[in-house]
């Protein structure tokens, strides 16, 4: 059971010269013993070891990078309660309820982040913002009118704005748009390693770079062996790896996507637009924008099944001019300018929703994989469920992610 290694980003991601994002590791590992391992440091694993190490838990944490320099790197970090899959959807797919309940978890997450940051003091660039889906390609002005209906009637904070209200309230010209509450901004990078940092105050454990080669699940919890020979014994194995798929677990939920990303130089706060909401619009691919705490403009999308990395790397230059003009169309005047630009991949399920569930086959072991563009929402989720399994109980909302 080993874990396939992959280029998971190019470019240069604006976090990467971010202050405040390195954490002492431990380099040599030779045999450690604890309750619950989690392979992978990236945001899901930093959430889920800081969960169980308040929770009492001795944890080790165990990562073939430094901590967070794969996916959370080049995350643009829009936390949101909506889902790339609309709750019109998402009921279709997997009906009313179980749609209903996937969203209003969604939405709760995002708070009980904010709640998470707060507590521990955490400097992360968090901001509360509204987000302003706009009608594009895929849903036009009449279905995202009936989406913010049914959002509004299960309690979700969604308002639908018609074409007039839209460009008087934010110069953007489209037929329509739904105005959330509930979204936030934030730095991915420094928000897992401030996590991480919590969790090893609490008597967590982190090695890096060591590479997990073989899992041995056995009645009283599991062995994994590194590349090197060293061995963690837990009773627990969660694996937090991302888009480097653990086998055992059914790669057919999910297909792997090629996007791109850039961040433009610093702007004059008066040149950005009202109430510096997340932005993101009805098409496919579709774009998305937000601000960052010194002023510049987020951007990503451009998305396609493109799997090759060399190529999908080679294509940065390019993508990065073909989002600042989609961002020059949707909000004209702007004199903008690249300064960062990268790309990433992420795993994009036939829902939206992400795999959250013991592996099959391997005892003792569970996955958290295929967060795809909600992640970091995603693992707020995942941080509660993995906690129910360790501790032998059941989330209630579990089964939305099996």
């Amino acid at each position: 059971m080993k874990t396939p290694k992959k280029n998971l980003r190019g470019g240069r991601p604006l976090w990467a010269d971010s202050p405040r994002i390195a954490i002492r590791c431990r380099s040599r590992l030779a045999q450690e013993r604890c309750d619950v391992v989690v392979v992978g440091a990236g945001i899901s694993g930093a959430l889920v070891a800081l969960k169980l190490a308040e929770q009492g838990h001795d944890v080790v944490v165990v990562d073939r990078r430094a901590p967070c320099r794969g996916s959370t790197l080049a995350s643009t970090a829009m936390i949101q309660f909506e889902l790339d899959t609309t709750l019109s959807d998402l009921a279709d797919k997997i009906g009313a309820a179980r749609a209903e309940r996937a969203y209003s978890r969604s939405f709760r997450s995002v708070r009980a982040l904010g709640d998470l940051i707060a507590r521990l003091g955490v400097s992360c660039g968090w901001k509360e913002r509204n987000a302003l889906y706009l009608a594009g390609t895929e849903n036009g002005w009449r279905a995202l009118e009936a989406e913010a209906d049914y959002r509004a009637k299960i309690g979700l904070p969604s308002t639908f704005l018609d074409g007039s209200s839209l460009k008087s309230g934010f110069g953007i010209a489209r037929t329509g748009a739904i105005l959330s509450e509930g979204a936030a901004e934030a730095n991915p990078v420094q928000l897992a390693t401030a996590c991480l940092r919590a969790a090893r105050r609490l008597g967590a454990r982190v090695y890096a770079p060591h590479n997990i080669r073989q899992a041995y699940p056995h009645a009283q919890g599991v062995d994994l062996e590194t590349e090197e020979g060293a061995t963690i014994s837990a009773r627990r194995a969660i694996f937090t790896t991302g888009y480097e798929v653990v086998s055992g677990v059914p790669r057919a939920k999910f297909d792997i996507t090629s996007t791109w990303a850039i961040a433009t130089r610093p702007l004059a706060a008066a040149s950005l637009w009202p109430a510096r909401c997340l932005i993101w619009e009805a098409s496919d691919p579709y774009l998305y924008l937000r601000t960052t705490y010194d002023n510049r403009i987020l951007a990503g999308g451009e998305d396609s099944g493109l799997q090759d990395n060399e190529r999908r790397d080679a294509a940065i230059s390019n993508k990065a001019h073909r989002l600042l003009h989609k961002i020059e169309d949707l909000l004209p005047g702007r004199r903008l300018q690249i300064d960062y630009a990268w790309a990433g991949a992420f795993a994009d399920s036939p829902t939206g929703l992400p795999h959250m569930s013991p592996v099959e086959g391997l005892a003792n072991c569970f996955a958290v994989l295929g967060c795809g563009g909600n992640g970091i929402t995603f693992s707020v989720i995942a941080a509660d469920v993995v906690a129910a399994w360790v501790a032998g109980r059941t989330d209630r909302d579990a089964d939305l992610f099996c």
